[in-house]
């Protein structure tokens, strides 16, 4: 007889049991190529939080998962799969970028929190399309979602080739922003030597608080979490569902599309091509491995940073671990987190039913 799992160890300890999987496999793999598995851990762990710049460069990458875990959570929540993140990260970089070229040169009191508002209209746009399509059409957010990062790549790649490209220049890049509109560098402020970490990060914690505060506090969010566990028990108490769809997607758009702060304001100081480099899809395994809870996010991201910058490190320091092998390593974490979180659930149920049955016929006997 299985029983209810404690929070704490539906939230703590079975994530820190499949995490602990993922790395028993990757150290096999480390082992079959010949080196050291220990030593591996070491240079990893020195490489992402060992020095000053390591650690900065793990938080700057942090933040951009904490952004696109955000939005994956938040539609989540409304039973919506966003795998639209790297299109939608893309058109917050447009807005970012628009704003950085053609009013950057504003004072930073306005041209940042214009920038901001940039980022969050222009991706959360591309995700209320989505959105939509489904709440209206019925197409699900899945095709819809993936299908538009194409279009969206396809678009900025028009856009900085033939309209945004800074004159003369080969590289599809924009003209350098005026320094009123960067993010401020804390690397420098905090010892973190010339890591990008910027202030994008502590924006991307306020939206986190933000999101805690939206979802399990207000009535909105409510109504959204309703939706998502059931849609005709939403009917059934008045809600729309369609309402509801339409602003999970949109709210989520406009997360992920504020990871182009820490990419283009914090870090870039310009609009370029592909600088979204895949943050979206891992905000995926990162709200998974998160449960969708802000603060599981914000310590999920801390890893998949960690495993970035670490992992770059290791390469470095152990050439018969490649980049490719620290590829495999996050996919593993991917893989026992997200598709495969379950399965040390049942005998972990199992485990404190027995537990809770024995308690109750001790207390029967005590009685």
């Amino acid at each position: 007889m299985r029983g209810k799992l404690p929070v704490w160890v539906n939230v703590g300890l079975l994530p820190l049991l499949n995490l602990s999987l993922a790395f028993l496999v990757s150290g096999l793999i480390v082992v079959l190529l010949g080196e050291n598995p220990l030593e591996a851990v070491r240079l990893l762990v020195y490489g992402a939080f060992g020095y000053g710049e390591a650690l900065g460069y793990t938080l700057y990458y942090a933040t951009n998962f904490i952004f696109t875990g955000l939005a994956v959570a938040i539609a989540f929540h409304a039973g919506l799969f966003n795998i639209g993140g790297e299109g939608q990260a893309m058109l917050g970089g447009l807005g970012v970028g628009l704003v950085g070229i053609f009013l950057g040169h504003w004072p930073w009191p306005i041209s940042i929190p214009l920038a901001i508002l940039a980022a969050m209209a222009f991706g959360g746009m591309w995700g209320l399309i989505p959105g939509w399509l489904q709440a209206v059409r019925g197409s699900h957010t899945v095709i819809t979602t993936i299908m538009l990062n194409f279009v969206a790549g396809a678009l900025m790649t028009y856009l900085m080739v033939n309209v945004l490209i800074k004159p003369g220049q080969a590289s599809p890049e924009s003209v350098t922003f005026a320094e009123s509109v960067w993010l401020p560098q804390l690397g420098p402020l905090l010892g973190l030597g010339r890591s990008p970490f910027n202030a994008a990060t502590i924006v991307a914690l306020l939206a986190c608080v933000a999101v805690w505060l939206f979802v399990w506090k207000t009535r909105l969010g409510y109504e959204l979490r309703v939706v998502g566990k059931s849609e005709p028990a939403a009917v059934y108490g008045g809600i729309s569902p369609r309402r509801q769809i339409i602003i999970a997607m949109t709210l989520s758009g406009a997360l992920a599309g504020m990871m182009a702060l820490n990419e283009i304001l914090g870090a870039q100081h310009r609009l370029i091509l592909g600088f979204t480099a895949g943050y979206g899809f891992v905000g995926i395994a990162v709200a998974l491995m998160g449960r969708n809870h802000p603060v599981g996010i914000v310590l999920a991201a801390l890893l998949f940073g960690a495993l970035y910058q670490g992992g770059s490190e290791l390469a470095f320091d152990m050439p018969a671990i490649n980049r490719d092998m620290v590829v495999v390593i996050q996919g593993l974490v991917i893989l026992f987190c997200g598709a495969l979180e379950h399965m040390l659930r049942g005998p972990l149920e199992a485990l404190f039913a027995r537990r809770t049955e024995a308690v109750g016929q001790a207390q029967a006997q005590t009685a």
